[in-house]
């Protein structure tokens, strides 16, 4: 059996997609496989692969412990593996309650710290192997809105909505401005995790109503606007209004002020990608203040 996801990008809705605001997303062209073997021994042999063909993870596990949920002590990695699996056997018992175990082997197409959804891929792949429902599955594992599952699954654009956590609604879209060439993601040379970031939004946010309206219809304009102009303009808006619900000064003033465009934040604040509006190839200024991933847009998204 071979599964296969794709990663994701959120464009606008980050953090307040938790609270019910529209979230506009693009699903990349990277991700990551799932190949799952049957053998006769009742153990899991795991091996998780990077881009580059290194070993990541490998872990093994008699699935006893699995379908018992005894006490089990090992790696982190193998204590994570362990739990999801766990909650996806819970869901459909069928699978590991077969004869027998399973050779896994799981391949990312990007670098495992981009950020592009290394977690989020893999849980739906483990959907799809155990035929369950994926937004369940992750609530009950790492958490998080889901929208990188919808990503995973869809090869378009999308909005996302979260209105029932295990059914949520994902409108696909068509996203084809002509200014997709002026448009570069680069990495920001730090993972950062979903999880911390979400903590501390929880912690920081109060009544926000005015604030998801806003960024819902900033979210509807982004993916429907012809103009760069406009686009740019709506992501400045959009990065005021998160760096006022964080308390954080955008990305934008605290590193690039002297940027001739617009930077964004994506996804968690300070950490993996920010999308780059700019007419010229802003490699050169990117690279000469230590920053060496940029991506075209024609190159990540799919």
């Amino acid at each position: 059996m071979e599964f296969y996801s794709n990663g994701k990008l959120l464009i606008s809705g980050e953090y307040v997609v938790l609270d019910g605001a529209l979230a506009f997303a693009l699903p990349t062209k990277f991700g990551q496989s799932l190949q799952v073997e049957q053998i006769e021994e009742p153990v899991l042999y795991w091996t998780s692969y990077d881009v580059d063909g290194q070993v990541w993870m490998k872990e093994q596990v008699d699935l006893v412990h699995v379908v018992q949920e005894t006490n089990l002590e090992g790696s982190a990695y193998l204590l994570t593996l362990v739990d999801v699996l766990r909650v996806a056997h819970r869901l459909n018992p069928f699978v590991l309650e077969q004869s027998g175990g399973f050779k896994v082997e799981s391949r990312l197409t990007f670098p495992r710290l981009w950020g592009l959804g290394t977690s989020s891929t893999w849980i739906n792949n483990v959907a799809q192997w155990f035929e369950i429902n994926p937004y369940q599955l992750l609530r009950e594992s790492f958490g998080g809105s889901g929208y990188d599952i919808a990503c995973a699954q869809h090869d378009c654009a999308l909005f996302y909505q979260v209105v029932d956590p295990l059914n949520p609604i994902v409108d696909l879209l068509e996203f084809e401005p002509a200014f997709t060439n002026q448009l570069y993601f680069v990495y920001l040379n730090q993972k950062q995790s979903s999880k911390t970031a979400i903590a501390a939004y929880k912690a920081k946010k109060g009544g926000l109503q005015k604030e998801i309206q806003r960024i819902t219809e900033i979210s509807k304009a982004l993916s429907t606007t012809t103009e760069v102009t406009v686009f740019k303009a709506l992501l400045v808006e959009h990065e005021k209004i998160m760096g006022v619900l964080l308390d954080t000064p955008p990305i934008q003033e605290r590193l690039f002020a002297d940027f001739n465009g617009v930077i964004k934040s994506l996804g968690a604040w300070g950490g993996d990608f920010v999308l780059v509006v700019s007419q010229e190839d802003p490699t050169d200024y990117f690279q000469q203040k230590g920053y060496h991933t940029i991506v075209t847009y024609q190159a990540m998204i799919k």
